[in-house]
């Protein structure tokens, strides 16, 4: 169904907004982020004397690396995913082997958010730096939601799509339809009235002219 194609674009356009919206985030309001990036790697507020604490990263310099490293991926997500969305709407009216064929952008702009919201958040930042263990730098609940998110429109949105119905014709009236009679028997014509036929008028006899003497 087309409505079907329709909510698959749809809702790739979401995830390409949110990507880039976030991406844009972290640069304008960089300091705020950077601070939450400082903490989560420093260890700073996980439990106190955990064994943990060797992987922690007290250099500024591989802060501001990880950080960018965050705010490319983000970017990369948003982008491939704006990418696919507009290849996804110029074929919404192609076969369906065409549109399943240009769902390929939106799956690797899926996997970049994937890769940025789960295995950084929840596998790096989450478990090689415990931030599940801070009350106050942790973001593994918001970061799956995204990536939860992100992977439900990928299962939706990779549902393979047949073709679509052609356009009905317009039914044909029957011919047993009082309009096809009506149709089919010609008008009768009116009589056309006769006169009387019409007199002929006879031509004066002609006279004989008489010999002279």
């Amino acid at each position: 169904m087309l409505i079907t194609r329709y909510a698959k674009i749809v809702m790739a356009l979401g995830l390409a907004v949110f990507c880039l919206l976030v991406a844009f985030d972290n640069v304008t309001d960089y300091g705020t982020n950077f601070l939450f990036v400082k903490h989560v790697l420093s260890m700073d507020t996980t439990y106190p004397g955990n064994a943990l604490m060797y992987r922690s990263i007290t250099s500024p310099a591989l802060w501001t690396l990880c950080y960018w490293l965050i705010i490319v991926g983000e970017a990369i997500a948003g982008v491939l995913l704006l990418a696919g969305t507009i290849r996804l709407w110029q074929v919404r009216l192609a076969p369906g082997a065409a549109f399943n064929a240009a769902k390929g952008l939106v799956v690797a702009g899926v996997l970049a958010a994937f890769l940025v919201w789960f295995v950084g958040f929840m596998v790096v930042a989450g478990e090689w730096f415990a931030m599940w263990q801070s009350a106050t730098w942790n973001g593994q609940e918001p970061a799956f939601r995204f990536y939860a998110t992100a992977l439900a429109v990928l299962i939706f949105v990779n549902q393979p799509d047949g073709d679509l119905a052609a356009p009905a014709e317009p039914a044909k009236p029957s011919a047993d339809t009082p309009a096809a009679k009506a149709k089919a028997v010609p008008a009768k014509k009116a009589p056309v009235k006769k006169g009387p036929p019409a007199k002929k008028k006879r031509a004066p006899a002609r006279r004989r002219s008489s010999d002279t003497a």
